[in-house]
């Protein structure tokens, strides 16, 4: 999934979502854990809202396709 393809965010999250460097945004996306495989993985097909002024990302592990989240805090 192309990091630039992201029709399921909220307009306030893509907004913030765009506001991260490419370099930074795909390190965000490629350190996420995994409680099922016990260790950090890629997220796919995911989509991102504004909770509590912090941006949660919510998808699939890349290796199981069990759920998994990532938290980018606000500023």
């Amino acid at each position: 999934m192309a990091i630039e393809s992201l029709p399921a965010f909220t307009k306030p999250a893509r907004q913030r979502w765009e506001s991260i460097p490419a370099a930074v945004r795909q390190r965000l996306l490629s350190n996420v854990w995994c409680a099922h495989c016990r260790h950090e993985t890629t997220i796919t097909n995911f989509s991102g809202t504004i909770k509590q002024d912090d941006l949660l990302l919510v998808g699939k592990c890349a290796e199981c396709h069990g759920d998994v989240a990532r938290v980018i805090e606000g500023a």
